[in-house]
């Protein structure tokens, strides 16, 4: 959805009048707090029951002029059929795809491998004929209460670093001894460290004990997305995985340090703050940085990297070879970079 922001800024640019609503799953309705080209969030449950499902349906039916489905999901589609007699989406390349084609009115189709993804949803807005705004847009705090989060993680004056280690899944997360050695640095620089997290135990039990053995300020599972990037805002660095809130940090325009394992980069790297070209900001192989963020690919000697599959054992909860031998002296380089006048 964060991802999608673009396209709903570009809507919101063409026709300033309009009411623009977002439906997307309530656990991650989050991502569009403060977004001011909303008007209203709908969120929807993963799993329902049919008469549930039949009640979200009806409770959008015809209810606007226009629906686009950003995702290739016959349940996106589903929405989109009932929300509005105008419609656009994308189909894959798939034969049977070709015949759901008649649920849009126009439509494009989906690339999985060489588009970014912001690229793909601005799509829609070539297919309207409107101008496309590539301008990623994070969750926002009214500014009340961005001083009251900003009060509370350092000292009034006192520069800091985000570091974000924990990601959903196992097969991006960077090794401990990694974070508490690049924790160390930023100590060595003058830095203060606030680390951000979920609030599931396990992750907050990892980062509990990284921010303990550095001396650092732990926020894991205490603040709200929109809470996490007032705190990047106010950064003079942020480091993290392939999350949605390295995303997050990219969009704020601070300096970014992303960590790429098996994850293909043209496709989900984040997008950096002011890139405006519709291309991807990245090739698929090799690290660099673009505009605010440095994205850093691990190595593997087999030359697999990325694999584009979840970790070396192909599930969520495996590790990635390229991400455990990834040296700290690599990521303490591109944060010396990223740092620099």
């Amino acid at each position: 959805m964060l991802l999608a922001t673009p396209l709903l800024r570009s809507l919101k640019r063409a026709w300033p009048q309009t009411q623009i609503d977002a439906l997307l799953f309530a656990d991650t309705a989050a991502v569009l707090e403060g977004n001011p080209d909303v008007a209203r969030v709908i969120g929807v449950a993963r799993r329902a029951s049919p008469r549930e499902r039949l009640g979200e349906l009806a409770g959008v039916w015809r209810r606007y002029d226009l629906a686009l489905s950003p995702l290739p999901t016959d349940r996106a589609r589903l929405y989109c059929l009932a929300a509005a007699p105008y419609r656009l989406g994308l189909l894959r390349r798939e034969p049977a795809e070709r015949l759901k084609g008649w649920l849009f009115d126009a439509w494009r189709y989906f690339d999985d491998l060489d588009t970014h993804s912001v690229t793909t949803a601005l799509g829609l807005a070539e297919l309207l004929g409107i101008a496309a705004v590539a301008e990623v847009v994070p969750p926002a705090l009214a500014d009340g209460e961005r001083r009251r989060v900003l009060a509370s993680l350092a000292p009034a004056g006192e520069r800091y670093a985000v570091l974000h280690c924990e990601p959903s899944f196992s097969y991006k997360r960077w090794t401990q001894g990694g974070w508490l050695e690049l924790a160390a640095w930023l100590r060595a620089q003058g830095l203060g460290l606030v680390f951000t997290g979920s609030a599931a135990l396990e992750e907050r039990q990892r980062v509990a004990a990284i921010a303990a053995a550095c001396g650092g300020l732990d926020r894991a599972g205490q603040l709200s997305l929109a809470e996490v990037a007032a705190a990047i805002a106010a950064a003079a660095l942020y480091v993290g995985p392939d999350t949605v809130t390295t995303h997050i940090a990219a969009a704020t325009g601070t300096a970014t340090v992303a960590l790429f394992g098996p994850t293909n980069p043209v496709k989900w790297g984040p997008w950096p703050r002011g890139w405006a070209q519709q291309t991807s900001p990245w090739a698929r192989v090799g690290s660099g940085r673009r505009g605010n963020v440095y994205l850093l690919q691990g190595e593997d000697a087999r030359g697999c990297v990325p694999c584009l599959q979840e970790g070396c054992e192909r599930r969520v909860d495996s590790a990635s070879a390229c991400l455990e031998s990834l040296a700290a002296s690599r990521v303490i380089a591109a944060c010396a970079a990223m740092l620099a006048p």
